[in-house]
């Protein structure tokens, strides 16, 4: 029977994990091809220009530096004024500053779509599935590069956290490899600038309400005395900043996103709601 033939066509008795193997493949030969034979190298460059990126870190660098020395002792020396209902409730909400939030959910539907995805399924539901997966596939990497990066770098660095060493607010251990000496970059706050900007380039309307849940999640690092308020700054630059890349290499490729004439990248139409409902309802309806 083929895809065509009713509406519950089964797949042929393909074993998933094969699928799933030759799908990965294909993803992840499109993610590392070149760029588009219709992006130029002038026209639409992979990456911004190195005078911009070291304009861009020359000012990144200043103002964590001012940070530094302008704020974080001050910072923390307001922590004992705080009232304890408003630590309570930031410590229920930095939580939701952790990465599993967004790379276990998407990690696990690209699994399924991985494993389930095949022409078999017909063009419509085929095509569907593989917009998807570009848009999950750049939320996790998005989200997970820059954190990666993040917590690999803040223990090479070694800053303490705040109050670790009483009368010192800066201290350095670099490659300690532990937790209280962990501070710089903020983990939370580059996951949480992160998926700021990955979600909303998709969905551009949800913008406000992604750049409140970024600032919240880094403000209750501050108030739970985390970190400083230079580590959540250079972790939301880390976490924007590698997530507009990821969005830049993706759309050099033509994947989920494209390169406008002038350079800026804008996502493509996806596949509507009632349209991913339908081929949900078809891919576990009998």
């Amino acid at each position: 029977m083929t895809a065509a033939g009713s509406r519950g066509a089964r797949l042929p008795p393909v074993a998933p994990l094969r699928r799933l193997a030759a799908n990965w493949a294909a993803w992840s030969r499109a993610l590392i091809r070149p760029p588009c034979a219709s992006c130029s190298a002038r026209q639409h460059p992979a990456g911004p220009p190195l005078s911009r990126l070291a304009v861009g870190t020359a000012v990144a660098t200043a103002a964590v530096a001012a940070a530094m020395l302008l704020l974080d002792s001050r910072a923390i020396s307001q922590h004992g004024r705080l009232p304890l209902w408003l630590i309570a409730l930031f410590d229920e909400i930095t939580d939701f500053g952790k990465s599993d939030w967004f790379l276990v959910p998407t990690g696990i539907l690209l699994v399924g779509i991985a494993a389930t995805a095949s022409p078999a399924l017909g063009r419509i539901t085929y095509l569907v599935l593989m917009a998807l997966a570009a848009r999950l596939g750049f939320v996790f990497l998005a989200v997970g590069l820059p954190s990666l990066v993040v917590t690999v770098g803040k223990r090479v660095i070694g800053r303490a956290r705040p109050l670790r060493i009483e009368g010192r607010d800066v201290y350095f251990a670099p490659f300690s490899w532990r937790v209280d000496f962990a501070s710089f970059p903020s983990g939370h706050s580059t996951t949480a600038f992160a998926a700021a900007v990955a979600l909303g380039a998709l969905f551009p309307r949800a913008r406000p309400v992604l750049w409140i849940y970024a600032g919240l999640i880094a403000l209750s690092r501050v108030i739970l005395t985390a970190h400083y308020p230079s580590d959540v700054l250079a972790g939301a630059i880390v976490g924007a900043v590698g997530a507009l890349l990821v969005r830049r290499w993706f759309a050099a490729r033509r994947l989920a996103f494209v390169l406008r004439p002038d350079g800026p990248a804008t996502a493509l139409p996806g596949p509507s709601l009632q349209r991913i409902k339908k081929v949900a309802a078809r891919l576990v309806g009998p």
